[in-house]
């Protein structure tokens, strides 16, 4: 599958909007935070840099199956750390290889040690599917005879 694109593109189209949560917030905070804006993850940035994120992956493996309460639980405490990030100038088909091999559903970009948003495996499964469709309108129109 030839999947052209670089990082910039996605957030040209999405936008670079960054959810944050700080970490000594609580993890009902941050799932209210994921529920209001509709997304799965939010960054936790402290002191003005990214340490980490939490997801609902870590939600339901890190409080609801071991019986935590999330009003009681902070942020940092169950956050993951051990954070795969991207570049603006990365190639989308990259980006897609590495958080299929890892696993993860959300991807902080950063440009020059600055956080400039975050993609997620929907944005990218999106962003193919738009561009598969460009392709597909394109042969169609040379074969029904559109180019000259």
């Amino acid at each position: 599958m030839d999947v052209s694109g670089t990082i910039s593109a996605i957030l040209a189209q999405k936008g670079s909007a960054i959810f944050s949560i700080a970490p000594n917030a609580t993890v009902a905070e941050a799932i209210e935070m994921m529920e209001a804006k509709n997304v799965g993850a939010v960054l936790v940035v402290g002191d003005d840099r990214l340490v980490g994120i939490i997801s609902e992956r870590d939600y339901t493996r890190k409080i609801f199956l071991r019986g935590k309460r999330s009003r009681e639980t902070l942020v940092e405490e169950i956050m993951s750390t051990d954070l795969s990030i991207t570049s603006p100038t990365e190639p989308v088909e990259n980006c897609l290889r590495m958080m299929t091999d890892k696993r993860i559903r959300h991807l902080p970009v950063v440009e020059n040690g600055k956080l400039v948003g975050i993609i997620s495996i929907g944005d990218l499964v999106k962003y193919v599917i738009s561009c598969q469709s460009a392709a597909i309108a394109h042969l169609e129109n040379y074969i029904s005879g559109g180019y000259s």
